[in-house]
């Protein structure tokens, strides 16, 4: 099997900043809590206090202006267009998506790929709160294996040495930049 991140791996960009540009145009009353996410921003990045499951349980609190479902759905209706081509004409039965990114986010365009096995930060797509840690780092590795115990992993994607840990446990590993793909070396 394959595995891959999503965010600016398979998908080009963020999907989860995408998500939030896209909800702000809908629902302009988000702004009101920009101060939060400013302060939570300045704690996490600045101050270096805290998790970035906390920051970005923060950030989330956008999705209690959103009709989350309606939201999603039409977000992918339009950004459906930035899945790399690189992805597309590759994609196999067997790949799993391993991503930090919301699974309520990532659901939807994982079942119009047709990928069944979608590993993501947890986050209710109501309130904005996580059930779990962020699916981030060796938390991916853990996550894997939960779930597929010693299946080899026969090449890993990503664009980011967040994930040195899962590409240290694949056959081949990866690193994307754009379009392009070279072989991972890790740090």
């Amino acid at each position: 099997m394959n595995v891959y991140d999503f965010d600016k791996t398979i998908y080009d960009g963020d999907s989860t900043a995408d998500f939030y540009l896209f909800a702000l145009k809908k629902h302009p009353r988000i702004m009101r809590l920009f101060p939060s996410l400013a302060g939570a921003f300045c704690r996490f990045y600045i101050m270096k206090k805290g998790t970035k499951t906390e920051f970005k349980q923060t950030m989330y609190r956008f999705l209690t202006c959103c009709d989350t479902e309606k939201d999603v759905a039409d977000f992918w209706r339009t950004h459906h267009h930035k899945i790399k081509a690189f992805y597309v004409a590759q994609r196999r039965d067997d790949d799993v998506i391993l991503s930090a990114s919301p699974a309520f986010l990532l659901a939807p365009i994982c079942k119009q790929l047709g990928i069944r096995h979608l590993m993501a930060s947890q986050v209710d797509p109501v309130s904005g709160t996580y059930s779990g840690v962020n699916c981030h780092g060796e938390e991916k590795v853990r996550r894997f294996r939960a779930e597929f115990g010693d299946a080899p992993v026969e090449a890993f994607y990503s664009d980011s040495h967040s994930d040195d840990p899962m590409a240290k446990i694949a056959g081949k590993a990866f690193m994307v930049k754009g379009n392009t793909l070279s072989p991972w070396k890790s740090k």
